[in-house]
């Protein structure tokens, strides 16, 4: 049976997650079945209403703001809704996804399950609890070429962004890049502060 499953990609930054769904859907495409592609009004990367992987690959997509709208976008004779971009859609996602599930429809989502603080992200947990099948992907370390990059690194300027940054920054290869747990880095400023008042005021202690 085709429906009444959800299948969850996942992993950080440039793993190939959008790449994996649109082969995903194209299969379903060809075994003629009506495919409905949503993304969140959010992801600006695109100016048109499409997802688009790194390696050029793209498809149309209709872009809401509040998961509740997905609900009404998908209709009876959808077979197979595919959704972009989880972790960036409202905690409603969980219950609209339970929902389409119930409705007997197949369910194909990414999402990167760390933010880049190496936290969860969003409601990705939750998704990854009512998926029928989860797929992580590694993605190749863009600082010592290891294949298993799980963290998403963003950049500033070329450098490290500390921790204290906006969470939601939209940005493409020259803000994120995936990298391995050790080569990750999250600098903390305040911290870094926070010390080097202390070591003043201890030197000037021991004068």
């Amino acid at each position: 049976m085709l429906g009444y499953c959800f299948e969850l990609i996942t992993g950080p930054m440039s793993c190939g997650k959008t790449e994996e769904l649109l082969r995903r859907v194209k299969r379903c495409m060809i075994a003629k079945k009506k495919v409905k592609v949503i993304s969140p009004q959010i992801d600006t990367r695109e100016q048109s209403d499409c997802i688009k992987s790194r390696n050029g690959l793209w498809l149309d997509a209709i872009k809401v703001k509040h998961s509740i709208q997905i609900l009404s976008l998908v209709k009876d004779d959808d077979d197979v809704v595919a959704i972009d971009e989880l972790q960036f859609f409202d905690s409603n996602i969980v219950k609209v996804i339970a929902k389409l599930m119930e409705q007997g429809k197949k369910v194909i989502g990414t999402g990167l399950d760390l933010d880049f603080k190496g936290e969860v992200f969003g409601s990705m947990p939750e998704l990854m609890c009512i998926a029928t099948n989860v797929d992580k992907l590694h993605a190749v370390c863009m600082k010592c070429g290891s294949d298993h990059a799980t963290r998403t690194q963003r950049l500033i300027d070329g450098k490290p962004a500390d921790k204290n940054s906006p969470l939601i920054m939209i940005g493409g290869d020259e803000t994120y890049e995936a990298r391995c747990i050790k080569c990750w880095e999250l600098p903390d400023a305040k911290e870094e502060e926070k010390r080097g008042s202390e070591n003043k005021i201890l030197q000037f202690a021991l004068k």
